[in-house]
């Protein structure tokens, strides 16, 4: 079995890392990922994929990657499921990103184009 998952995608925001209570840094980025194919009207639509960082990559990612710069995700697919303040149960998709690639950059002349950040 396999759960692997590789993904090329414009981010959505700027990168904010958080840090939680026991120490970890995270950072919660959405990446828009265009579809192969136009939909009725002519148009490539986009899908919205929620993609978390940890620790090293995260840092370096909220360092280097503004909105809208075009950057490859290699993860692994993490579904959960929580009660909503109405006992509603809710469930959740997200990438746990291990790599990262930049494709594009139109913000910072100083990272290279195609660099690679892995969590190693």
């Amino acid at each position: 079995m396999s759960n692997l998952v590789y993904l090329i995608g414009r981010l959505t925001t700027d990168p904010e890392t958080i840090q939680t209570e026991n120490g970890k840094i995270v950072l919660d980025v959405d990446l828009a990922v265009q579809r192969s194919y136009k939909n009725v009207d002519g148009v490539y639509e986009s899908d919205f994929i929620k993609c978390v960082l940890l620790d090293g990559i995260a840092t370096k990612i909220s360092k280097y990657c503004k909105k809208g710069d075009l950057v490859a995700i290699r993860g692994q697919v993490r579904t959960s499921s929580y009660e909503n303040d109405k006992k509603e149960k809710k469930y959740s998709t997200e990438i746990i990103v291990d790599k990262l690639s930049f494709l594009s950059t139109q913000h910072d002349k100083n990272v290279e184009k195609d660099k690679d950040i892995d969590i190693n």
